[in-house]
């Protein structure tokens, strides 16, 4: 090794370690000016001496890399959201369920850490080097922000100590309030709007084109969370304690409690703590702190059943209700809005809140010109919580639900056992179309590249479609006229559309937009049905009899396939191409799980969780996350539920162990 390359070498080592010492252990050993100095030194050689270029060094802290278009890319292990709770109550419900799924009679140990206020990003490891960086996006896919990351003195480039060889740590970015005040104080002396809280400010820096720009951001990342298979880890207190030696910034914050009276105590200390921190937090996550058992209770649909956040009493203000508007939903629900004297609330001004549906008017008994309180629901949605009885509008000025929609002026329906009311005229409301077709492109449904919601409502407005078929027969010279649509725009609306023929089926049945039918229903009825012809010939009977799937969301789907409209809808889009029959599974193989509703309770001793419930897919079994009497078969590990054991034993359903699962499957 040359001379040269080992200097390189020495001072980007010595300039990590200083790194490390600064922002992890707040405890420097060099002043400022010397350390910019040994930087300035690294830069200079790197830029002598390309050869030794190195993607991880400190000089790349400072920016440099423009991003044009942040590619999205899927997250390894999904980035769930957490449930909420306001109270003890709701904790000790939450842990009265997680004690019923696991079987367990004894107190729980759990984590408490403080839930920052920030933009959620997952970063990714391997041989000690950062080489990912993603936004939480939907959870499911994000945006990659490598560059902009690497800025953020705090996220470790390089990591120290005794590490897996690849994984992955989630993070939260924020902004102290300190930066935050400064940052603004540039601004309005310049003379630019000043930003309007620590939270939306954080998260819009990760998204900036120039890395230089995003290196001048006081961003600080805390991390709380490893993803990764064989990680030699057993508690949640454990990662913490791991992933700080490794070099990462986690709060000491954190506490292990020995059971809920201790969270409690926990959350009892920073509803008054918080004021005194430099940076924002909206309440307390709580974890259970054994891995072992977070496996066993796992997750819904969106959330993990071994995690909860307790979110701290929501800031209240006071404002005038000036009117109240009317939105249509999609799937033709009217939404009440309350339109507001502007006010400010935790950092943002509200000119709106939601008041849900007609129910809600009448419980606040609103009228035109009253005084209202108004909070964030979860710190996110607006809402009217109460009116001050002291200032009230005129009595002839009180709000009375309308009864037509306020776009096609149709009759409103509410059905029985509903809160909302609907406009039936779904096919031709204009509102509804368009947020039919808007649904059908969305990311998580066809995901068509080149076509946004501006689009189509561009499209309809001209006459070229009128439902989602209709996107099928767009031709190039019929969108040329358009305003807004160049040649090449044009060119990659229509690739998109072209291309989101090869969707799977799951998609399409989600993209068609059925009350009630989200992405998982979507893909259970696809999963169990096989087809849409199937699927639309269903019985209401053949449809509660697959898992999950109840008399509501059963008679959505039937009523869906009974109109006419729908019929045609759905052949016009076989007519094109799109696929509407599930992909078959392999035959190489024999299938002797086929059919089966299966539960996996329990800990392996040869799988993981996820490589359990993947050869239960493989081998043509359907998993189940709970026991019932739909259910055919348990594979029981160590420490299955005591109560999962004996619902099974009452309902008669077989258990077998890991050993005759694989003598099964072999």
């Amino acid at each position: 090794m040359e001379a040269i390359e080992q200097e390189i070498i020495a001072l980007r080592e010595q300039l990590h370690q200083h790194n490390y010492r600064y922002y992890i252990e707040d405890a420097p050993t060099i002043s400022d000016y010397d350390f910019d100095h040994l930087l300035k030194k690294l830069e200079t050689l790197e830029q002598e001496n390309p050869q030794y270029a190195d993607p991880n060094s400190p000089t790349q802290r400072v920016g440099g890399q423009v991003t044009k278009n942040f590619l999205n890319k899927p997250h390894r292990y999904p980035m769930y959201s957490l449930d909420n709770s306001y109270s003890k109550e709701e904790l000790y419900q939450w842990e009265k369920r997680l004690k019923k799924i696991v079987g367990l009679d004894t107190a729980v140990q759990y984590t408490c850490e403080l839930k920052f206020d920030g933009a959620s990003i997952n970063l990714r490891y391997q041989n000690g080097l950062l080489i990912q960086g993603l936004t939480r996006g939907d959870g499911q896919q994000g945006d990659e922000i490598t560059a902009n990351l690497k800025t953020i003195s705090s996220i470790p480039i390089q990591l120290k100590g005794d590490y897996p060889e690849t994984f992955e740590i989630r993070g939260e970015i924020v902004m102290p309030i300190a930066g935050f005040e400064a940052l603004n104080k540039k601004r309005i002396e310049a003379g630019e709007p000043p930003y309007m809280n620590p939270r939306n400010t954080a998260s819009g820096s990760l998204k900036l084109q120039d890395s230089r720009q995003v290196a001048k951001r006081p961003l600080l990342c805390f991390l709380y969370a490893l993803a990764g298979e064989d990680l030699g880890i057993a508690t949640q207190a454990e990662a913490l304690e791991s992933a700080r030696s490794w070099g990462f910034d986690v709060p000491d914050s954190a506490r292990l409690v020995d059971s809920i009276e201790g969270v409690f105590e926990y959350i009892a200390y920073w509803e008054k703590a918080r004021a005194d921190l430099p940076y924002e937090i909206d309440g307390i996550v709580i974890k259970v702190n054994r891995l072992d058992l977070q496996e066993q209770l796992g997750f819904t649909a969106k959330a993990p059943r071994w995690a909860i956040s307790y979110k701290f009493k929501a800031e209240q203000v006071f404002t005038t209700l000036e009117s109240v508007s009317y939105q249509v939903g999609r799937t033709g629900a009217i939404t009440p809005v309350a339109n507001l004297e502007p006010v400010l609330l935790s950092g943002t001004t509200v000119k709106r809140a939601s008041l849900h549906n007609e129910d809600q008017i009448l419980k606040l008994d609103l009228r035109i010109g009253d005084r209202v309180f108004v909070e964030k629901g979860g710190e996110i949605i607006p809402k009217i919580v109460g009116i001050d009885e002291n200032f009230r509008g005129p009595l002839e000025d009180k709000v009375v639900f309308i009864h037509h929609c306020p776009d096609c002026n149709s009759l409103l329906e509410k059905q029985e056992g509903e809160a909302q009311h609907y406009c039936t005229n779904s096919n031709q409301c204009p509102t509804q179309i368009i947020g039919k077709i808007q649904h059908f492109i969305s990311r998580k449904a066809m995901d068509i590249e080149g076509l946004g919601g501006e689009t189509v409502a561009l499209l309809y407005q001209n006459g070229l479609i009128e439902n989602c078929a209709d996107l099928y027969t767009l031709q190039f010279d019929q969108l040329l006229p358009l305003e807004r649509m160049a040649e090449k725009s044009i060119t990659n609306l229509l690739e998109g559309v072209e291309a989101s023929k090869t969707k799977p089926f799951e998609k399409v049945l989600f993209a068609l937009g059925i009350r009630y039918v989200g992405e998982t229903v979507a893909k259970k009825l696809a999963e169990a049905f096989g087809s849409i012809d199937q699927l639309a010939a269903a019985s209401i009977d053949q449809l509660v009899a697959v898992d999950e799937i109840g008399e509501r969301i059963a008679q959505s789907v039937n009523d869906f396939f009974k109109q006419p409209y729908n019929i045609k809808l759905v052949s016009r889009l076989q007519d094109y191409g799109l696929k509407l029959v599930a992909q078959k599974r392999t035959t190489s193989h024999f299938l002797p799980l086929q059919n089966l509703r299966i539960v996996v309770s329990g800990v392996f001793k040869d799988f993981s969780r996820e490589e359990l419930k993947s050869t239960v897919a493989h081998f043509g079994g359907t998993l189940v996350s709970s026991v019932s009497s739909k259910t055919d078969l348990i594979i029981a590990g160590e420490g299955m539920g005591p109560s999962k054991l004996q619902k099974a034993t009452d309902l008669g359903i077989p258990i077998i162990n890991e050993v005759q699962f694989k003598e099964r499957i072999s």
